[in-house]
């Protein structure tokens, strides 16, 4: 059988821990026998990024931007037993995060539905598109430990030298600070993605963050979205027949366990990272979560949404098979292909994506899956299978 050629390349980017070991029997078993697959390689996992004081993943983001579509595997954000366990130079950065700031990017995430799968929540009956902003708040913090009394202070420099200050806290003992910041420029790119997407995706849309408490970093987030709504997206949407609605963030939280779905729900850089977990595990499994991170300007990286499965990994290094779901990382390629396929009008590559997505959803609702879906099956799986025999099973499906 002849392959399905590929005209350009995706910039692939790899990762750690057990994902990273799926993520190569994935191009074997269901990519590399049907694709002729053309990517730029770079190796994102821990050691990796440590050895080259992260410029690899500078590289990578820029790569994403020159390719127009990059597709990435898992990865892990250090904390100090990772750097004893890996041995780090130091703490590294969330990758997630320095590409995200590279494309300022917006990334949107939504669920994997499939029949026999149903969602803990039973009004859920469309899948919610998570729209999580991917820049600046805790994500690109400073922060400190203060051992004893005395005055934090908030102070900005303008570029003429003076200075603005603000008392944070008189503190009367020890404890903690920290400063977040955001910019108006990658808050009107986040605004403008989502409002796109919801059009591309026929979908209204809600943003909620907490501007009652904090009324001025808050408060700039739903003043920009207003008016790049008014501005720019009103007429169409009115067109569309959907609509644009802002609330606060726990009203917006209640809102949606009543919801039926169906809408791109809007986030804060912090509120996206745990409500679209939340959205995700609700469903199934944080494996059954597409995400895709867009650039103002139309670049996308297209990744898993959950973590590296460390768990699993270390039964993996002591012989087991894990049962660890494969789904977001098969999802994470198909969907990187089939907008590589959009991009250079290659409709055989984009359908070969959609026929990969479909048999491997075909598999599930016959009932077979890997373990985490056990507990939300209805009716109770006919098999559970190991990553491997399960992704035999979905590349005999494509054969």
């Amino acid at each position: 059988m002849s392959k399905i050629q590929m005209k350009n390349a995706i910039a692939e980017l790899d990762g750690d821990e057990m994902t990273r070991v799926l993520w190569g029997v994935i191009k074997e078993k269901l990519l590399t026998p049907f694709v002729d697959l053309k990517t730029e390689y770079y190796d994102l996992g821990l050691k990796s990024r440590d050895d080259s004081n992260d410029a690899i993943t500078y590289e990578s983001a820029a790569a994403i931007k020159r390719l127009g579509v990059g597709v990435k595997c898992a990865t892990i954000t250090s904390n100090a037993a990772r750097m004893k366990e890996y041995n780090l130079k130091q703490l590294t950065p969330s990758p997630n995060g320095i590409i995200r700031a590279e494309l300022d990017g917006t990334v949107f995430r939504k669920p994997i539905i499939v029949k026999n799968v149903k969602p803990a929540v039973k009004s859920w009956t469309k899948p919610f598109i998570m729209g999580r902003h991917a820049y600046g708040d805790v994500y690109k913090n400073c922060e400190m430990y203060v051992d004893g009394p005395g005055k934090a202070e908030l102070v900005f420099t303008d570029a003429n030298g003076n200075e603005t200050r603000k008392t944070i806290m008189e503190m009367k003992g020890p404890g903690i600070l920290q400063g977040i910041h955001n910019l108006d420029s990658s808050i009107t790119s986040f605004a403008r993605c989502c409002f796109r997407y919801a059009l591309d995706e026929k979908v209204d849309v809600w943003f909620a963050t907490k501007d009652t408490i904090s009324k001025t970093y808050d408060g700039r987030f739903k003043e920009i979205f207003q008016n790049v709504f008014d501005s720019e997206f009103k007429a169409d949407f009115e067109k569309a027949g959907l609509t644009y609605f802002y609330t606060l963030i726990d009203d917006a939280v209640a809102r949606v366990m009543k919801s039926s779905g169906g809408i791109l729900w809007a986030c804060k850089n912090y509120d996206g990272d745990v409500m679209s977990d939340m959205v995700a595990s609700a469903n199934g499994s944080l494996s059954m979560m597409t995400s895709v991170l867009v650039s103002p300007d139309g670049k996308f990286e297209y990744e898993a949404a959950h973590g590296t499965v460390q768990r699993h990994y270390y039964r993996y290094l002591e012989g087991e098979k894990t049962s660890t779901n494969p789904i977001a990382l098969i999802f994470a390629w198909t969907g990187a292909l089939a907008k590589r396929a959009e991009l250079d009008d290659t409709p055989e590559l984009g359908d070969f994506a959609r026929k990969l997505e479909k048999a491997t959803l075909d598999l599930i609702e016959e009932g077979v899956m890997t373990g985490d879906l056990k507990a939300l099956a209805e009716p109770a799986p006919k098999e559970i299978l190991n990553s491997w025999d399960f992704i035999d099973r979905i590349a005999a499906k494509l054969q």
